[in-house]
């Protein structure tokens, strides 16, 4: 018994119990990585700063890319006298402030719009007077209220008065209002707007004044140019427009006028400076203009 009992744990395993160990993959087969759902490696703490610091950086040259291009978009819709370093010199305009038209009661239709075949001004004539540019020193007699006929008749010379007179008279004009003002150089700006019973007589007038091809003198302009710069431009369909100079040689100062017709009102500008500079053309045209697409 007891030689039995010692010779059983000293016998050999069977061959068939040995484990067989695995055999090696092929040389050519490639070495087994881990499966993409595998947990990573834990990545090392100095290239987690890296990326963020790249990160940042990328951030920043995307806003300074994005404010670049937002600047050049700004600059190139920008005037070019709007833009510091690249203003060119001034042409001469006044500053007129921003204009815009009267309201009017309801159902009463602008001059040109459809409903409004006989072309009729219903709102109040004094709000359609063109303001003041900036920098002006307002006339106290013309300060935007109604006006004579005789103060308008004023503003031509006594050898043409008459007839302009008995003209207003046979046309019977409804009310008279003017504005006048004086820039800082010496020019002096005065308007007047004389509204009628209809076109009709508007026209007439007009044509008495500036159809002969010359306006009719004012007082410091014995003679009258056709001004050969004026175009119109700028100015309102179904509307007229004429602009004089001057003839030269000018007297103590030189003077220029300009008439528009809008349907039943007329408009007379006059623009007069001192001294051997006389008027500019830019800022009397900008205002035959303005005052143009008041009337409008």
């Amino acid at each position: 018994m007891t030689e039995q009992t010692t010779e059983t744990p000293a016998a050999p395993v069977p061959a068939e119990a040995t484990p067989v160990p695995q055999a090696p993959e092929p040389p050519s087969a490639p070495p087994r990585v881990p499966e993409p759902s595998s947990a990573p490696p834990p990545v090392p703490e100095p290239p987690r700063r890296v990326l963020r610091a790249v990160a940042r950086w990328t951030v920043a040259a995307l806003v300074l890319g994005g404010l670049g291009a937002g600047t050049a978009f700004g600059i190139t819709s920008m005037e070019r006298t709007d833009v510091p370093g690249l203003a060119t010199e001034s042409d001469g305009r006044w500053d007129y402030p921003e204009l815009g038209l009267p309201a009017l009661s309801a159902g009463s239709p602008r001059p040109f719009s459809d409903g409004n075949v006989a072309e009729i001004h219903y709102a109040d004539l004094r709000r359609l007077l063109l303001p003041a540019p900036a920098g002006a020193t307002v006339d106290k007699k013309l300060d935007g209220g109604w006006v004579s006929t005789e103060q308008y008749l004023s503003e031509y010379v006594k050898g043409e008065r008459s007839d302009i007179t008995q003209i207003l008279k046979d046309s019977a004009p409804r009310h008279v209002a003017a504005r006048g003002w004086t820039m800082p150089d010496g020019t002096s700006t005065r308007i007047y707007l004389v509204q009628f019973n209809s076109t009709a007589f508007a026209q007439y007038f007009m044509d008495s004044v500036s159809g002969s091809g010359s306006g009719v003198p004012l007082v410091g302009a014995p003679e009258t140019v056709l001004d050969e710069g004026w175009s119109g431009g700028g100015k309102v369909e179904g509307t007229a427009s004429y602009a004089y100079d001057e003839a030269k040689p000018y007297g103590e100062a030189q003077v220029r006028q300009g008439y528009l017709v809008a349907g039943d009102t007329l408009a007379l500008v006059v623009q007069s400076r001192k001294g051997e500079e006389g008027t500019r053309s830019v800022p009397f045209r900008q205002t035959l203009i303005l005052q143009n697409q008041l009337l409008g």
